[in-house]
């Protein structure tokens, strides 16, 4: 039977990755997709890995109805055997309905991908609409390292090295951006609970030492 799966992650964690390997694997069966995308960090219409990997895609506007759209494609003798979504979270939770109506009334299987929580550690509408909707989550197994070693279950963002926890929800950067513009960390709940980045850390441990040392 068809359906509708999320495979989620922190920042850093193969996402994108894993997309491009299904969208590979069934492509070299024979089969053609579709593939949706929105704010992907190689720019519109793009599907892309910190790999270096990048194949073109559909990017999804506000307001556009996925449904309608693969109908039309599929009206006027597209084929469309699978769909990928990359970058769920970003999208509008009646979109993720829409997903689901492609999966039960089109008989498609739909694969998307996405981050569940925001730099706030609250959740995206999409993903959120994805948990409640999605026949399987597969949380992935690529783990992501927090700058202490520690399993990475959160994405913080900062700017200049410095964690921040107000902003708009979607500011698109990447995990390699340099220190003095917006970019993003994944951290363990301890120090994103600290907002304790790799900069940070760094600056701490080379502070002086604070307290008085009496001589011997």
């Amino acid at each position: 039977m068809p359906e509708l799966v999320f495979f989620s992650g922190t920042m850093d964690c193969g996402k994108s990755t894993l997309a491009l390997q299904i969208e590979h694997n069934r492509s070299a069966r024979g089969l053609a997709g579709m593939i949706f995308t929105r704010d992907d960090r190689a720019g519109e219409g793009k599907l892309s890995s910190r790999l270096g990997l990048v194949t073109d895609a559909v990017e999804v506007e506000d307001g556009m109805d996925l449904y309608a759209y693969l109908v039309d494609h599929l009206s006027h003798g597209g084929r469309a055997d699978y769909v990928i979504a990359d970058e769920a979270q970003f999208l509008a939770p009646e979109q993720i309905d829409q997903l689901a109506r492609v999966v039960d009334d089109l008989e498609i299987d739909v694969f998307a991908f996405g981050i569940t929580t925001d730099f706030r550690s609250k959740l995206f509408p999409g993903s959120q609409r994805l948990v409640e909707l999605a026949d399987r989550v597969e949380v992935l197994q690529v783990e992501a390292l927090c700058w202490c070693g520690a399993r990475a279950t959160h994405n913080a963002r900062t700017v200049g090295g410095v964690m921040v926890v107000e902003g708009a929800q979607v500011v698109v950067g990447d995990v390699n951006q340099s220190a003095d513009e917006v970019g993003y960390e994944v951290l363990c709940r301890r120090h994103h609970r600290r907002r304790m980045t790799a900069a940070t850390a760094r600056a701490a441990a080379l502070s002086p030492d604070v307290l008085p040392v009496s001589p011997a």
